[in-house]
């Protein structure tokens, strides 16, 4: 029997990566489209009608609610208080919610309520959902007990999504992370062996994106992209690069990967190679104390700056994820974090308090020994989400925190940060996005909202003067740092 699906995306509260405030300079809505509902999607059954709606920048309507059988539901916990509204909601018009993702599956005891949970990973039991809705059998969870093949996933159904409403698009390349960081969920979501789609599935899904006229930013949302290095130089770096040489770079790639990337020259070179530009990484703390109590393996034993450095000389921007408040700091973390941050010249700094999530080494360790206070937004940039006892007073980390801030986003600093950046990296001389209207718009916007309006005017147009006459080659980098610096700005002092 045919069915009608709606598959609702909600909203994400203002967060480090949501940039808000600066979308609007360069004409999109969202910063990424909701990859996991449009890959179930394409799980459904080609006969079922589907709707996507992205809260982030679209209305619900009562009218899209009633005219579906299912909403369909996949949030992370950032989306844990929209997702709860969204809920309630719908059940106040009396249709039946479907609901998967990281939020459910760590914290499906808090959503009894919804009708239909999905916990894990869907490619193993997505079948006997569909023939439960065939047979009017269907069940309140279905739980996924080991980590599926994921050569199996389909080609998430791209024609659901407006393109030119997202910043970037997505694909992911595998699942699971080799390293076991305490604090991380990624190994209780996705395990511990890294998961892989096939070169040929990759090439399919860029192939599907490219044929829809995207030419632009592709994130690839791997927790850890070289989590499996083998797979990555034998196969799927080179055939990325054959793809993207015959259509001449259309996408300009970026990812999050594990330090000890800037151990292996190799790697490094092929994912350059393939038109990658940037790389997150958690650097968390140059505490060598705080490493080991997290078990941040990977990190320990080497010079984090010069690792950093030797990313950027091979053409990579690396942002970095920095956390405060393990039982292991002592107040000189704070201008040790500072230090390190503007030395790196890491320009996009995501420095958060640590947070325990659901189900993770670090949640069980502070539940057993009665530390843990609550369930946490995920957003570990909002300073009052603390949600467990911390070794150092409060008022003193959350102090030492709001200093940090205060420090590498103020805009003396912020710009100096920008300028150590530039004047170390070397950028990839192919695949450099032809010049674009909105291109146009923001450096004109950056010269109304930086270098008029702004109270650090002066530390700007330093920076402008500095580019142009050092490293002209690199001044897209100068503005396109300084404009999302507004967004970094809004996030730690909203």
């Amino acid at each position: 029997m045919k069915k009608k699906i709606l598959l609702v995306y909600p909203k994400y509260n203002e967060t480090f990566w949501s940039f808000k405030k600066i979308l609007n300079i360069i004409n999109k809505k969202s910063a990424f489209p909701p990859l996991g509902l449009i890959t179930v999607s394409a799980m459904l059954p080609q006969k079922w009608d589907k709707k996507l709606v992205d809260l982030n920048f679209e209305n619900l309507t009562d009218e899209d609610i009633l005219w579906a059988d299912f909403i369909f539901i996949s949030a992370m916990i950032v989306q844990k208080e929209s997702s709860e509204q969204l809920v309630e909601r719908v059940h106040g018009l009396g249709k039946p919610v479907v609901a998967g993702g990281p939020l459910f599956t760590t914290g499906w005891e808090n959503f009894t309520h919804v009708d239909h949970l999905f916990i894990g990973e869907v490619e193993n039991i997505f079948d006997g959902f569909i023939q439960d809705v065939e047979k009017g059998t269907l069940k309140k969870k279905y739980v996924c007990k080991t980590f599926p093949d994921i050569s199996n996933s389909p080609i998430p159904q791209w024609d659901l999504v407006d393109i030119n409403k997202y910043n970037s698009l997505c694909i992911q390349f595998s699942r699971g992370c080799p390293f076991n960081c305490e604090f991380c969920d990624i190994v209780k979501l996705n395990g511990r062996v890294p998961r892989t789609k096939t070169s040929e599935q990759i090439i399919a899904e860029m192939e599907v994106i490219y044929a829809k006229g995207y030419r632009g930013g592709l994130f690839f949302v791997d927790d850890n992209f070289i989590g499996n290095k083998g797979k990555l130089k034998k196969d799927h770096l080179p055939a990325i690069i054959e793809w993207q040489k015959k259509r001449n770079f259309p996408f300009s790639l970026n990812t999050q990967v594990s330090v000890n990337l800037a151990d292996d020259q190799e790697l490094m070179q092929l994912m350059s190679d393939a038109g990658f530009t940037a790389v997150f990484v958690g650097i968390e703390t140059p505490d060598p104390a705080g490493l080991e109590e997290c078990s941040k393996l990977q990190n320990q034993n080497r010079d984090l700056i010069e690792s950093v450095k030797i990313m950027q000389r091979m053409g990579f921007e690396v942002q970095g994820g920095f956390i405060v408040g393990f039982d292991s700091d002592t107040t000189n973390v704070f201008q040790r974090q500072i230090d390190f941050i503007q030395n790196s010249g890491i320009v996009t700094a995501m420095v958060g308090v640590l947070t325990a999530l659901p189900k993770t080494r670090l949640y069980q360790r502070l539940k057993e020994t009665k530390r843990l206070l609550n369930d946490t937004c995920a957003n570990n940039t909002d300073s009052l989400s603390l949600n467990f006892v911390p070794k150092m007073d409060k008022e003193v980390l959350m102090q030492g925190y709001k200093r940090i801030i205060d420090n590498i986003y103020a805009p003396k600093m912020y710009y100096d940060r920008i300028k150590t950046f530039i004047a170390n990296y070397k950028p990839p001389k192919k695949g450099l996005q032809k010049l674009k209207l909105y291109h146009i718009k923001a450096l004109l916007a950056s010269f109304w909202l930086l270098g008029i309006k702004d109270k650090g005017r002066k530390h700007f147009w330093k920076l402008i003067a500095w580019s142009l006459c050092k490293h002209p080659r690199k001044f897209p980098y100068a503005i396109g740092f300084s404009i999302v610096g507004i967004h970094f700005r809004s996030v730690f002092t909203h």
